[in-house]
């Protein structure tokens, strides 16, 4: 019966671990400590809710949740767990209620010791000493055991089953203790591989970044110090036709290294009522010579007039990006469709081409960092057109066929005002 107790009590106390490990999943341990201290708190009572009566005293295993909460929780959730379990002995009464308390303090107190120098230890050694330890309350509660007896006057010195509930206990409760440190140091160790696993993928990102910055970047500067090293040699006047070309690269050195900072993370300078309309009206305009310059076709259908509450810079930024690549993407003769309409509850713009497309392949790709479906691309322009819709809380989609084109679509939340004329 003893046997079939502590077992119950072994599943109490690991029960509440295997939850903890759920939370601890999406949040650090020391985030969630005090989760982790109320369920030893719990166990510990639970524990003494269902204990296994023999010779006048309670036998359960109500000091593994009380060690684990201050080796691992710490001395206030160790104290909280003490307190459950305090309360619980309380409210089972009984002879030997004097002797249950002395032996709760007594045990609580080389916990609480070894708790101050207890994270300072490997996690191998932490294990080991969380098994050490319990050896305490066992020490603890068999002098309580003989001396409640002695106090009693009775006689246990030939009474050999005594002997073999204790040697149970002892052994069922250093397992027990032994395996719930393992759980909870698997557990720690699991997040810190995590976390390790999410530097190391943060670091190889950024050598990336770092080598596609210093690529792109270099490739206008190179020709920016020939064209430079020609007008230093060439004193006439004719180096002024230069000019023009030095600027340009220089300009789009400035615009890669634009492309990378709202990549970074975009920012909202100027927050404010934005007509879509308007919006979408200027980048179509501005963009009709780059489609003529391509011999491509390109159209804007307005069917709705909305608002959107955000910053119009970087709104437009993300609109010439995507409807830039639908021109570059379409053959001599193609054409590019951008559409605004209302669905009811966002703005949707399209923007559609009959361009050469992409396999299915390509499309999952599409929006990460550093790919390109184009030769000379960095694939940062469609990211940074992603981050963006994304801050605005907007959605983004792609849908594409080889030699059929691409389609996307952008759902942004729309906001209603009285006036349409006092929008920007």
């Amino acid at each position: 019966m003893l046997v079939e107790k502590l077992l119950l009590h072994v599943l109490i106390i690991l029960s509440p671990i295997l939850i903890y490990s759920i939370i601890y999943e999406h949040h650090g341990y020391k985030d969630k400590i005090y989760l982790f201290g109320m369920f030893q708190a719990v166990a510990g009572f639970l524990c003494m809710a269902f204990p296994y009566p023999a010779y006048g005293l309670f036998w359960d295993l109500r000091y593994i949740p009380l060690t684990m909460a201050f080796l691992y929780g710490g001395y206030r959730w160790g104290l909280l767990t003490f307190s459950a379990i305090l309360l619980a002995r309380f409210i089972l009464g009984g002879d030997a209620i004097i002797f249950g308390v002395i032996s709760i303090t007594l045990s609580s107190l080389g916990s609480l010791v070894l708790s101050k120098w207890f994270w300072k230890f490997k996690p191998k050694q932490r294990i080991i000493l969380t098994a050490l330890i319990s050896f305490w309350p066992a020490i603890v509660q068999l002098s309580i055991l003989i001396s409640f007896l002695l106090t009693s006057n009775i006689s246990f010195k030939s009474d050999y089953r005594l002997y073999g509930l204790i040697l149970i206990f002892i052994s069922i409760e250093i397992i027990a203790i032994t395996l719930a440190a393992k759980l909870v140091e698997i557990l720690i160790e699991r997040k810190l591989l995590h976390r390790e696993i999410q530097r190391a993928e943060k670091l190889n990102t950024l050598s990336e970044m770092a080598a596609s910055i210093a690529h792109e970047v270099r490739n206008p500067l190179t020709v920016v110090k020939g064209f430079l090293q020609l007008m230093q040699q060439n004193k006439d006047h004719q180096s002024q036709e230069f000019l023009p070309l030095v600027l340009s690269e220089l300009g789009r050195a400035e615009g890669i290294i634009n492309d990378y900072l709202n990549f970074a993370k975009p920012q909202f300078d100027k927050v404010e009522t934005v007509n879509l309309k308007s919006s979408v009206t200027d980048v179509v305009t501005l963009l009709e010579p780059l489609a003529l310059k391509q011999n491509v076709f390109l159209k804007g259908e307005i069917l709705a007039e909305t608002f959107l509450y955000t910053d119009k810079n970087q709104l437009k930024q993300a609109l010439i990006n995507l409807i830039k690549n639908a021109i570059e993407a379409t053959d001599t003769g193609g054409y590019v469709h951008t559409k605004l309409f209302d669905d009811g509850e966002n703005a949707v713009i399209t923007i559609k081409d009959n361009g050469k497309g992409m396999t299915k392949e390509q499309l999952t790709r599409i929006g990460t960092l550093f790919y390109s479906t184009k030769e000379k691309g960095t694939g940062v322009g469609t990211t940074v057109s992603v981050r963006i819709i994304e801050a605005m809380r907007g959605t983004i989609s792609f849908e594409s066929k080889i030699d059929e084109g691409t389609k996307v679509t952008i759902k942004l939340p729309k906001i209603e005002i009285s006036e349409p004329s006092a929008s920007i």
